[in-house]
C-alpha cells in the first residue's frame, strides 16, 4: 500500500477532524511527504478533489468544485 492510500483508509475514519479550508472543503495532510488529500464529504461518500503539494500552485484544485 502506498502512502496516498495508507492516509486515505486510516485518516478519513474521522473525516470531519481535518480542517476547513474552503467552504466545505477539507484538508488531511500526509505525514512523511508535502502532499495534503483535498476532499468534501457527501451524503453516502468522500469526493477527493485533488492530492496537492503543499508549495506549489496552491488554489490549482479550485476549479474541480462545482
Amino acid at each position: 500500500m502506498n502512502a496516498v492510500e495508507n492516509t486515505i483508509f486510516n485518516y478519513f475514519e474521522y473525516s470531519t477532524c481535518w480542517p476547513v479550508i474552503d467552504e466545505d472543503i477539507r484538508r488531511c495532510l500526509m505525514r512523511k511527504f508535502p502532499y495534503g488529500i483535498l476532499y468534501t464529504i457527501e451524503d453516502n461518500f468522500i469526493l477527493i478533489l485533488a492530492v496537492m503539494h503543499c508549495s506549489r500552485e496552491p488554489g490549482y484544485w479550485k476549479d474541480r468544485v462545482k
